[in-house]
C-alpha cells in the first residue's frame, strides 16, 4: 500500500515497538519521526524531524501533507506529577499537536495511545484517567479522516529493543502465568502496532479499541 505514517515517542517503549512493525512491515514505504531529542535509528525507512519543545509544535516548518497517518505514542505517566503538569504534558501537547497536523493534512488518520482504564465521561475520581479521556474526547471532534483511541492494557515487550521499561525485566517471567487469566487486560507491543497499521489499511467499526478489539485487529 506504500503508506506513509508520522510516529511521535519513538524513543519509548511503545513509539519503539509500533516503529519496529513499521519498519518490517511491506505495506509501510515511509516513517517520519517527531522527536525532541534524536532516536539514533538509521533506516531507508525513516526520516527524523527534531522539536525540543512539543508544546511550541505550531511552529514547526515542515509540510505534512504527503504522510497518511499518525501513530502518536508519546505519553508521560502521572506519577509525581502535578495535576497541572500532567495536564500540559498530556492533553494541551497531544492537542497541539494533532491541531497543527488536521490543519495541514485533514486527510491524515490520528492513532492514539491512550491506555485501559481511561475516562470518556471525564468525571470520574482518578485524575489521569479523566485527562486521557479529556483528550480522547477532544481528538474525536477534529476532522480528521479518522481517529482512533489506542487503549492497551499491559503490553508484552517485543524481545530485543532498547527501550523496554526495566521493571518488565524482573516481572517477565509471570507473563506466561497470568495471560490466562488476564487475556482481556494483556497484548504483545507487536498487536499494537500491527493493529495500528491494519487500521489504516483497513478501519474499524468503533473509534475507541480496547484490548480485546487491538488483538482482534492485528489479526487482520
Amino acid at each position: 500500500m506504500n503508506k506513509k505514517v508520522i510516529i511521535t515517542g519513538a524513543t519509548g517503549m511503545v513509539g519503539e515497538g509500533v516503529l519496529h512493525e513499521c519498519l518490517q512491515h511491506p505495506d509501510i514505504a515511509e516513517v517520519l519521526l517527531l522527536n525532541r531529542r534524536p532516536s539514533g535509528v538509521t533506516h531507508p525507512k525513516v526520516k527524523e524531524l527534531i522539536q525540543p519543545d512539543f508544546l511550541k509544535f505550531s511552529e514547526i516548518q515542515f509540510d505534512f501533507t504527503p504522510y497518511d497517518a499518525c501513530f502518536f505514542c508519546l505519553g508521560v505517566s502521572s506519577v509525581g506529577m502535578s495535576k497541572e503538569e500532567y495536564y500540559r504534558a498530556t492533553y494541551e501537547l497531544t492537542m497541539g499537536v494533532a491541531k497543527t497536523l488536521v490543519a495541514q493534512n485533514p486527510n491524515l488518520i490520528f492513532c492514539y495511545v491512550s491506555g485501559a482504564g481511561t475516562d470518556s465521561s471525564e468525571k470520574g475520581s482518578s485524575n489521569w484517567a479523566r485527562v486521557k479521556g479529556k483528550t480522547e474526547n477532544d481528538l474525536l471532534k477534529l476532522p480528521f479522516k479518522k481517529a482512533y483511541m489506542f487503549r492497551p492494557g499491559f503490553l508484552q515487550p517485543t524481545p530485543g529493543l532498547n527501550n523496554t521499561l526495566k521493571m518488565y525485566s524482573y516481572i517477565k517471567w509471570l507473563v506466561p502465568l497470568l495471560r490466562p487469566f488476564l487475556s482481556n487486560y494483556m497484548s504483545t507491543l507487536q498487536e499494537l502496532g500491527l493493529a495500528m497499521i491494519n487500521v489504516v489499511e483497513q478501519g474499524y467499526g468503533k473509534p475507541i479499541l480496547e484490548v480485546k478489539d487491538i488483538k482482534a485487529l492485528a489479526k487482520f
